[in-house]
């Protein structure tokens, strides 16, 4: 997962990156509405943890950007209030869910684990594409009923493609889907080749029925043979 958190309180910042984290999500943070739009209608996120109360302005003004560019991220709003007309405005802007503070981190996981399921695999848990099975909550693949063993940045990147299933993905897309704020700012996109070439031998060798086909300059495209 891909997760954007917008709070501008610090521990809580920290506290919920570090719960993110402990689940694999590559996370960036804003901890204000200028920085938070900037990266929100720029790069795109499974799910956006958004807080309504900042600094400069309503974590709602996010929500309408999001609603007038016509981007489908999925929105978790995050506040103290617990206002019903509050969580009734962002939910007609297009935010899937509210959670009012405090709140146990185990719930937020829930939630996002809950909004990213639903905006890119239906809803389901359980994915099956050729031969594979995908348990989505526990973040493990079988393959033809047997266990395979994949590292986090190899799983990332095949339920990116899974979710692309049939598109092209660029080698930029990917790169800042699964790297985050952590990508190397070079040209080299060596640290993707590598883990494609990986990901790909795995499903090869255990007769996947699925093909990850480089498009020579561009990116990447899964298709189920």
């Amino acid at each position: 997962m891909k997760i954007l958190v917008v709070e501008d309180e610090p521990e809580m910042l920290e506290s919920i990156e570090r719960a993110l984290k402990q689940e694999n999500a590559v996370v960036e943070k804003a901890s204000n509405l200028h920085d938070a739009l900037d990266k929100a209608l720029i790069y795109e996120y499974d799910c956006i943890l958004l807080d309504i109360n900042l600094p400069d302005g309503s974590g709602l003004e996010l929500l309408q950007e999001l609603k007038n560019q016509g981007k489908s991220d999925g929105v978790l709003i995050l506040s103290a209030r617990n206002s019903l007309d509050d969580k009734l405005e962002g939910l007609n802007l297009g935010a899937d869910d509210y959670l009012t503070k405090p709140f146990h981190l185990s719930e937020l996981i829930a939630r996002v684990r809950s909004i990213v399921r639903r905006k890119k695999f239906d809803g389901n848990a359980l994915l099956e594409i050729g031969n594979i099975r995908v348990d989505v909550t526990n973040q493990s693949i079988s393959l033809n009923k047997e266990e395979v063993t994949l590292n986090r940045k190899e799983f990332a990147i095949l339920m990116y493609l899974i979710a692309n299933k049939g598109r092209l993905v660029s080698k930029t897309a990917l790169a800042e889907h699964v790297w985050g704020d952590n990508i190397d700012e070079s040209d080299n996109f060596e640290f993707i080749y590598s883990q494609i070439k990986n990901l790909r031998k795995k499903m090869n060798d255990g007769d996947s029925g699925i093909e990850i086909q480089s498009i020579y300059g561009v990116g990447y495209k899964l298709i189920e043979l």
